[in-house]
């Protein structure tokens, strides 16, 4: 069924962002290998040009639920992860956004 195979996941940015942060022993990612794990799990975006990397990087930025975590070891760009107050959220598939408490 290729079709359905290629549907736009029902998935926010958050929640494809967040599940690629998880899927990592880490559970921090460099922008490049965030866009490789959409792409590899939903096939969806192999094909749909970058714009929708321009929504990640946007979603990553703009979301109080992303933090940055230090450099990359090659001094490229930085290591995302997910904000410790919105981890728990996370990790029982709740993705909704949430404002981090102060």
């Amino acid at each position: 069924d290729e079709e359905r195979f290629l549907e736009k996941p029902p998935l926010s940015y958050i929640a494809l962002i967040a599940k690629a942060i998880l899927s990592s022993p880490t559970n921090k990612l460099n922008l490049a290998a965030i866009y490789k794990y959409i792409e590899d799990n939903f096939p969806f975006y192999r094909n749909k040009g970058r714009g929708w990397r321009n929504s990640v990087r946007h979603n990553l930025s703009l979301n109080d639920c992303f933090i940055k975590v230090g450099r990359c070891e090659d001094g490229k760009g930085n290591y995302w992860s997910i904000h410790p107050s919105n981890l728990n959220d996370f990790v029982h598939g709740d993705f909704r956004q949430h404002r981090r408490s102060r």
